[in-house]
Order: C-alpha cells, then sequence, then structure tokens
C-alpha cells in the first residue's frame, strides 16, 4: 500500500491516516498497548502471518511510532516498545475500542473493559477539551482555517469553504441537500 501520497495532502487526518490507518497496524498498536513486546509474541496474539508483521513492524518503526530494541544477540531478538509519538495514539485506541463496542459489539459483550486506575471505576473513552474538559461531539465542534491549511489535492472544497468562516460540527442528521 501506498501511504506516502497521504503525507502529501495538508491535512492532519491524512497524514495520520497514512501512519496508522490499516487493521493489522491499529492491533499491533493494541497489542503493544497491553504490554506485548515480542515478535513471536505478538505474531500468536495476531495469528498474523511473519511478512505482515514484519511489514507492519517495520512501518511503525519507519514512522517512529515504535522503536525496535535488540534483548538477544545469539539469536538476533528484538523487542518492539512505543515511542512517545506512538504513545500519544492511546487515546486514538480507546476511542477505536469504544466506538467498536457500541457499534460492532459482541453478542457476549466487549472483550476488554477500560478501568481508569486514578478512580477505580469503569472508563467510557471519549474526547474531551483540553480547556474545560467537555465532551467533544460532532455537534460541540466548529473548525476554523490553521496555518497550514491550503486547496490542494485531499482539501480543495474543504479549505474553499473555509475561507468563507469556521464550519460547524454537523450533529447526527444533516439537513437534506448536503
Amino acid at each position: 500500500m501506498d501511504r506516502t501520497r497521504f503525507a502529501d495532502i495538508p491535512c492532519s487526518v491524512s497524514r495520520a491516516a497514512g501512519a496508522v490507518a490499516d487493521p493489522w497496524t491499529l492491533l499491533v498498536l493494541r497489542d503493544l498497548f497491553l504490554g506485548l513486546r515480542r515478535f513471536e509474541e505478538l505474531r500468536q496474539d495476531l495469528g498474523i502471518a511473519t511478512n505482515i508483521l514484519s511489514a507492519r513492524l517495520d512501518h511503525l518503526v519507519a514512522e517512529r511510532l515504535v522503536e525496535r530494541r535488540r534483548y538477544s544477540a545469539h539469536p538476533p531478538r528484538d523487542e518492539y516498545l512505543l515511542t512517545d509519538a506512538g504513545r500519544d495514539l492511546h487515546g486514538v485506541v480507546l476511542a477505536l475500542l469504544a466506538w467498536g463496542d457500541r457499534h460492532r459489539s459482541d453478542p457476549a459483550g466487549a472483550p476488554l473493559l477500560p478501568r481508569h486506575t486514578t478512580c477505580g471505576h469503569p472508563a467510557r473513552p471519549v474526547v474531551a477539551c483540553g480547556h474545560c474538559g467537555g465532551e467533544l461531539t460532532d455537534g460541540t465542534v466548529e473548525f476554523a482555517p490553521g496555518p497550514g491549511g491550503r486547496p490542494a489535492r485531499g482539501t480543495a472544497v474543504v479549505a474553499a469553504r473555509l475561507a468563507a468562516g469556521p464550519l460547524p460540527g454537523r450533529g447526527p442528521n444533516p439537513p437534506d441537500g448536503d
């Protein structure tokens, strides 16, 4: 998959998707967040072919989301550790977990139950405002142009609409004709 084309679009969502938007990549990140570190335990947990896992780990290392650290010289063996940038994806993985639990749940129930260690209660991941702590939803956010935004492939219509003023969140049911 050619992910480099996403890096050329002046959009943070596009660039982030180029780095992590692949089901195997997200599952490798999930396992790293759950404490798995070694190639064989990742392969065994995911049931993934070695060439696919190697490619995903190489990609995560190239994106500087994971670092490879040698733990055995003979035979050569590496473990994989999240970098600061990789750890910053924790909220993204939690948001996907919450969405999956809500919209793609198993009839038996959620496979993972997050618990907030600070208060000890079950956690429902939300995206919140860093200023007031309020939940950010489609109806409570608007978007204004940023300094790196410009009309280009992948942002031509959005950039033109943003030039006219902030774009409001659309809410659950946009009006007909939009």
